[in-house]
């Protein structure tokens, strides 16, 4: 994939292992806070990772990887697949790409950033021909409390299609759909819980497992998140691919 350069950011796969340790840095930082060693593990290796940097200076301010697999016949091989029980998706017949361990620089807060590494994406997506896009999108803490109502708009309007639903498999889950059946949420709050890449996951048509995983080696409540390429609304797909160029 050829870098794609918008506004005060360039988008690259990494080249180099000097590349690579400064995601494994930039993942650290967010996910583990300053003083924690490197965040890797043996997905590293099978994975291409994405870099979106300034322009000047070249600073990363986002990182994610990407894990390209033939089919769902091949899920099980899947970083996601540790946590999700993912057998109904063995049948889906086309490429999958995963996302994984995507953030940002906690110091920036520019909305470009997002809509870069979102175009980079649709970018890789088209290079390779990938059907459906997924991965864990993580909500910050281990406390489900601090956001009901998002889950509670999960439940009610996001929800994977039966043929699709992942199962539970992690040890300790908080199982909202069930939690929160009678529940109705406050659309306001929902959305200013929701992080960003789940949320703009869900504006193009995506779905979450019913039940969130408590990952507390990353600080994280996550649920999987899946999303059908030719499912995208035309009028969105549009804009990603304006972006990628």
């Amino acid at each position: 994939m050829k870098a794609l350069r918008k506004g005060r950011y360039v988008a690259r796969l990494a080249e180099t292992p000097a590349d690579l340790e400064a995601a494994q840095g930039l993942r650290s930082l967010a996910f583990r806070g300053a003083h924690a060693t490197l965040d890797g593990d043996q997905f590293d290796p099978l994975c291409q990772h994405l870099l979106v940097e300034e322009v000047r200076g070249k600073r990363l301010v986002c990182c994610f990887r990407l894990l390209p697999l033939r089919c769902g016949a091949e899920i099980g091989n899947s970083y996601s697949a540790q946590f999700y029980e993912l057998s109904a998706l063995r049948d889906f017949d086309g490429p999958m790409v995963e996302m994984g361990r995507f953030c940002i620089h906690p110091e920036t807060r520019d909305p470009d950033i997002l809509r870069v590494a979102w175009g980079a994406m649709a970018r890789f997506v088209d290079e390779t021909g990938a059907q459906m896009l997924f991965g864990c999108s993580s909500f910050h803490g281990t406390e489900a409390e601090m956001y009901m109502d998002a889950f509670a708009l999960l439940k009610e309007r996001h929800l994977a299609p039966k043929r699709w639903l992942p199962r539970v498999k992690a040890p300790n889950v908080f199982r909202f759909a069930r939690a929160l059946r009678l529940r109705k949420p406050d659309l306001k709050q929902a959305t200013l819980a929701m992080p960003p890449l789940l949320r703009t996951y869900l504006l193009m048509g995506g779905w979450v497992s019913d039940h969130a995983v408590v990952d507390r080696d990353l600080n994280t409540l996550h649920v999987f998140t899946g999303l059908e390429i030719g499912a995208i609304p035309p009028a969105r797909a549009r804009l990603l691919r304006g972006v990628a160029g």
